[in-house]
């Protein structure tokens, strides 16, 4: 491998202290990127859409802006795509839709903005199932993604498309989106980072989940950066946590930055639940994770919130199932009515008492993403008719998915951590979630993760 694929696949803040350096031009890292996709993209089909054209300016710019001595972003010169989810101005943005196939907005989602403002230079969209509605990542525009640890099996979803570009080193960053595992799901199931943040501290406007639907917010959706380390989620989240500008201007949010501490205190572990079971090669790896941190010095005990895992999830159901539901969100098969909408909130507020109580106690819970690795492609049934085996065993997705609802109805903070792979070489991620905005810290405890687990691992022949 040259020194520019090295490169390429090393964490962004190694990236943009080469650019620092001199040692590698925004032009030039931009290159890199666009031959490794030209190169690979083909089988994986991950990038959807790039502007060269585009690019090549926004990376002649920033060169000529670092030339100058003239202030520069935390992000300056670094090349990155964005999930076809989110708008992107003068960029073909179709939420993998054919509704919105040539669908080009004129200006960027406030997520973008930030990207760009930091110094980003954005150069491609990463595909996604239809409306961001499936845990596979294919659609009737662009087809397909590929799992880079093995074609035949899929990159999961809904931003797969942008954990694949991460892994295989196509892009610097990416910018994701998260109502039931979005983000978590394709992490696990490509060996990335990705961060869930605590819902409303980034802003969500420009998401494509329907049509019109990037001019409102959707209930437990968030955005958050997909990456190749933990020192990448916490820059990403940097540039773009705080309030949307559409909100008034006394509103602010001060995220804790946790301090580095080697025992931060206690962690729960959370991973038997006869609803949503795991298979045993999955489990082995989670539990060596904790058990790698116990011999560190964290203090990790069997412990989790007194929650009704059933229950959670069902709810999770009721609200996801509203949230992407057609206009207002209320009234349809999914969301009922608006007394049934009512009740479901009542009933969230009487768990997030109880998780609330537990995070009193507790500074983070371990818990499983997915009961298995990346699984064989299953594009030919709906999501309700999708079952996978575990341990010999038929499991719906919609119940396989348990884990990722259970946290995100909650609208808590969740870091996706590579913890090791199967004997079939398949990743496996752990979920480490904390209380609210206090993502800095489950941010922190993934960089102890990956220094004891190896973290990222660039996929075979890439």
């Amino acid at each position: 491998m040259t020194s520019k694929s090295m490169l390429a696949v090393a964490p962004a803040t190694a990236q943009l202290a080469a650019l620092r350096s001199g040692e590698i031009s925004s032009s030039e890292l931009l290159e890199v990127f666009l031959e490794r996709v030209a190169t690979h993209n083909g089988a994986l089909n991950a990038v959807v859409t790039i502007d060269e054209e585009g690019g090549r300016r926004a990376a002649a710019a920033a060169d000529r802006s670092r030339a100058a001595g003239e202030p520069l972003g935390p992000l300056h010169g670094l090349p990155i795509t964005i999930k076809d989810a989110i708008e992107v101005a003068g960029l073909r943005s179709t939420g993998g839709a054919r509704e919105l196939a040539e669908h080009v907005p004129d200006r960027d989602a406030p997520a973008v903005r930030r990207l760009r403002a930091a110094g980003a230079v954005i150069f491609g969209k990463t595909n996604v199932p239809t409306w961001s509605a499936d845990i596979q990542t294919s659609n009737q525009v662009f087809g397909t993604t590929s799992n880079p640890w093995d074609a035949t099996r899929t990159s999961g979803g809904s931003s797969g498309g942008a954990a694949v570009a991460v892994a295989c080193g196509f892009t610097g960053l990416e910018l994701g989106t998260d109502i039931g595992g979005s983000i978590r799901i394709p992490s696990h199931c490509c060996g990335t980072f990705g961060l869930k943040p605590t819902y409303g501290v980034v802003p969500q406007r420009g998401y494509l989940d329907r049509v019109g639907g990037s001019t409102v917010d959707t209930d437990i959706n968030v955005f958050g950066p997909l990456a190749r380390s933990a020192d990448d989620l916490a820059l990403a989240l940097a540039v773009l946590a705080g309030p949307d500008e559409d909100h008034p201007s006394g509103r602010r949010l001060d995220l804790p930055v946790d301090e580095p501490r080697r025992v931060p205190g206690r962690i729960g572990v959370w991973l038997d639940e006869p609803s949503c079971p795991l298979g045993t090669a999955v489990r082995q790896l989670l539990s060596d994770a904790a058990k790698r941190l116990s011999e560190d010095g964290w203090v990790v005990e069997d412990e989790h919130p007194l929650v009704s895992f059933p229950q959670q999830a069902r709810l999770a159901q009721r609200l996801i199932g509203a949230a992407v539901s057609s206009g207002s969100g209320v009234g349809d098969a999914s969301g009922g009515t608006d007394r049934a909408w009512s009740l479901a909130r009542a009933e969230r507020k009487a768990f997030e008492a109880i998780w609330r109580e537990w995070f009193g106690r507790f500074d983070a819970l371990l818990c499983p993403v997915l009961g298995v690795p990346a699984f064989p492609h299953d594009t030919g049934r709906p999501l309700m008719e999708r079952v996978v085996d575990i341990d010999g065993h038929d499991v719906p997705h919609v119940a396989m998915i348990g884990w990722l609802g259970l946290i995100g109805v909650m609208g808590l903070p969740s870091v996706v951590a590579p913890v090791g792979r199967t004997a079939d070489g398949l990743p496996v991620g752990v979920q480490i979630v904390t209380g609210w905005y206090q993502d800095y810290r489950a941010i922190a405890i993934a960089r102890r993760l990956e220094l004891l687990c190896g973290g990222y691992q660039v996929p075979p022949g890439l």
